[in-house]
């Protein structure tokens, strides 16, 4: 599926940044409310993959697990970017032990597990603290890495154990390790800006966010 060839859906536009002085899980009414029409749209899919490469990436995938969560879901957010690793910094979280760390058998699936507390006068129906499983230390080579075995007991495991799982994937140019994460998923989103809703993506997807 091109954008080439038809026009892809906007399901949401959220912000790619928080607002000023704001912490990233910290859930704002309008993004929110953007997410939580995402979720209805996305038709129950519990292993969600969000990719792009526009600034508010990451935001996205934060945004769509917290809005989860708050709802009352059991949720938990992967971070698969492993070249580019953020999600610690944005939430708060211990940088290691992460999916590298995991996918390099250098420690169990129990160790990746970081919980977060959300925050925000959106998060009372939160039942649970959202799960995290951030990337670990950053690597500058990762063939393989996502098309192993591990990554796939990876996966299996956090969908038999959570309602709902969150990918924070790798960019829309790291187009092998990207197909091997979409074989997993039951949707796919692409974070794009305003600018970008007609450019041509190299993987299918179910619809765009965009960035503002």
């Amino acid at each position: 599926m091109r954008l080439g060839r038809r026009k892809l859906p906007v399901l949401a536009e959220v912000s790619a940044r928080p607002p000023a002085g704001s912490r990233a899980w910290a859930l704002q009414r309008r993004d929110m409310d953007a997410h939580q029409a995402l979720l209805a749209r996305l038709g129950g899919a519990r292993l969600v993959l969000v990719t792009g490469d526009a600034e508010g990436k990451g935001m996205a995938a934060i945004g769509l697990a917290t809005t989860a969560a708050a709802n009352g879901t059991r949720t938990a957010l992967l971070e698969c970017d492993l070249t580019n690793p953020t999600l610690a910094e944005a939430l708060g979280l211990a940088a290691t032990p992460g999916l590298t760390e995991y996918l390099h058998g250098e420690v169990e699936a129990a160790q990746l597990l970081q919980s977060l507390v959300l925050v925000g006068p959106g998060s009372a129906g939160a039942i649970e603290p959202l799960v995290c499983v951030v990337a670990g230390g950053q690597v500058s080579e990762t063939r393989g890495m996502l098309t192993s075995d591990g990554l796939r007991q990876a996966l299996e495991r956090l969908r038999s154990a959570y309602d709902l799982v969150v990918i924070a994937g790798p960019p829309l140019q790291d187009e092998h390790f990207l197909a091997a994460l979409v074989t997993h998923a039951d949707s796919t989103i692409a974070c794009v800006t305003r600018s970008e809703v007609r450019r041509r993506l190299p993987i299918p997807v179910t619809g765009l966010i965009v960035c503002y």
